[in-house]
């Protein structure tokens, strides 16, 4: 009797052992054996711009079946106008993603429903969204759908100028002064204003649409010239900073001291421009510094101009021929002394990125050889790979120029930046967007360069903190891309095609 009692237990916990295996291994294989279901948080939502930041809708889906392959079920979400069967649909995921859900913010689910899906503004709108289950080595898809109302509104600028004799750059609508966007509707502009009238555009070549005084100290949006064109009247020159909200409808200009520097333009001007005037780059982040990579081709002497063709008024070396590493500099409001530096044959046939900082009585010219990395990678959500660093998508080296990294693929509705060297740390090298959620808008733009690690980088701002810095770009039509990077013109080009 015990023997046989022995022998039951032990069969008995062989059998719940088993048992317990084929429970595993069923989970293992099946991974999910319930109906694919996509819900929405909510199926009537009406959009404010003031909420922008904030959770639109989530989408969410069930796991679906795999039918006990062992494969992976992989998703696809896209969008469209209710009762078109997803003729020409936008889509969200694209077949490679294992997300189950998907929360746009406000001002993303706005752009998609009127750029993309041809939603009116202030006009109630259905979207039908669709999920699509894909698995490996299984002929049958599984999909769900789900549909919701979404009423969106008419966005504001994404870019806003400065125009009028005030400015500094007078009425043409071609060279209009670019604020600074900190944040959706939001802009800001430190510099130098004379006497004079000015108000504000939104498309550089286009003096329509434009927000003017409404008379009470406030903006009114203008877009037709039947419309009044009032100005705002600067009445004594002064260095002013002017902010602007676009979705408040409102505006501040304050006198401050010591902010703005002397000059808003610079120009690099030497042998290897054939004494021409090349434009440098005003810093994003600190308006006194001014940036230009170049490649000499041979020894050169070199200076620096306020403005293009003027051999007044320039920044020059502090000794003839100097080399350099010589970073002192001196303003010269007339022609002479003329002071250059030098850079010698024996130094040349290679590049050099530039920095110049024209603070008064703190000039500096900065000044070193560049060595381009050899790989580039792009980091977000925005990209196939997310933000996993260890396996962010490599970009393309160009074989005539190590300077240049190309991609083409498809990109999310998501953030985007670029990494030089993938430092786990997320402290390497990163080329950022010139302002925080900087929407490209497919030419070729300044791309901001930042290395959190490198010493010298963070010495040629003085007042700026770089290790704090994390500037990306915004994606808000999910689609094919190519992305075309220049590391030492500091440019990138991200077009959708």
């Amino acid at each position: 009797m015990k023997l046989s009692y022995i022998a039951s237990a032990a069969l008995l916990a062989l059998g719940l052992s088993c048992a317990s295996c084929t429970d595993n291994d069923y989970m293992e294989l099946d991974k999910g054996s319930d109906t694919l279901t996509l819900t929405a948080s909510t199926t009537e939502i009406v959009l404010e711009e003031s909420e922008y930041a904030s959770d639109a809708i989530e989408l969410s889906w069930s796991t679906g079946t795999n039918y006990g392959t062992g494969n992976r079920i992989l998703y696809t979400l896209e969008l469209a106008a209710a009762g078109t069967n997803f003729a020409e649909p936008v889509v969200i995921y694209n077949g490679e993603a294992q997300e189950y859900s998907w929360t746009p913010m406000v001002d993303q689910l706005n752009a998609l429903a009127v750029n993309r899906l041809g939603a009116e503004p202030y006009e109630a709108y259905q979207i039908e969204a669709r999920v699509i289950a894909t698995v490996s080595g299984v002929a049958t898809d599984q999909s769900s759908t789900v549909t919701f109302t979404v009423t969106p509104y008419k966005a504001v600028a994404t870019k806003l100028y400065l125009i009028g004799d005030a400015t500094p750059n007078g009425w043409s609508a071609d060279n209009a002064t670019e604020m600074s966007k900190t944040s959706t509707g939001i802009f800001t502009w430190t510099g130098n204003l004379t006497a004079g009238e000015f108000k504000f555009i939104t498309t550089l070549g286009q003096f329509l649409p434009s927000y003017n005084n409404d008379g009470n100290g406030g903006l009114v949006y203008r877009d037709s010239d039947d419309q009044p064109d009032e100005k705002f009247v600067i009445t004594e020159a002064h260095c002013y900073k002017v902010d602007v909200n676009l979705l408040e409808l409102t505006i501040t200009i304050t006198e401050v001291e010591g902010i703005a520097p002397a000059y808003s333009e610079l120009y690099f001007v030497g042998d290897v421009t054939s004494w021409t005037f090349w434009e440098m780059t005003q810093d994003p982040l600190d308006p006194f510094l001014f940036r230009i990579g170049v490649f000499f081709t041979g020894a050169s002497e070199f200076k620096f101009g306020t403005a293009s063709g003027s051999w007044e008024n320039m920044y020059k070396a502090a000794e003839e021929n100097a080399p350099y590493t010589n970073t002192e500099m001196q303003f010269i409001s007339g022609f002479d002394p003329d002071p250059k530096w030098y850079l010698t044959a024996s130094e040349a046939n290679q590049a050099y990125k530039i920095c110049v900082d024209i603070r008064t009585d703190a000039e500096r010219m900065l000044m070193a050889p560049y060595t381009p990395y050899t790989e580039m990678y792009l980091v977000g959500d925005a990209t196939p790979n997310g933000w996993d660093l260890g396996n962010a998508t490599a970009m393309t080296v160009d074989p005539s120029d190590a300077n240049i990294f190309t991609w083409s693929g498809h990109l999310n509705t998501g953030e985007l930046k670029f990494s030089a060297d993938k430092q786990s740390d997320w402290n390497g090298a990163w080329f950022m967007a010139s302002s925080e959620g900087k929407v490209p808008d497919g030419t070729e733009e300044y791309t901001l360069f930042i290395d959190k690690t490198n010493s010298s980088c963070q010495d040629q701002y003085k007042e700026i903190l770089v290790g704090n810095i994390d500037y990306k770009w915004v994606i808000e039509s999910a689609g094919d891309y190519t992305i075309t990077l220049n590391q030492l013109y500091q440019t990138v080009t991200i077009k959708k095609q």
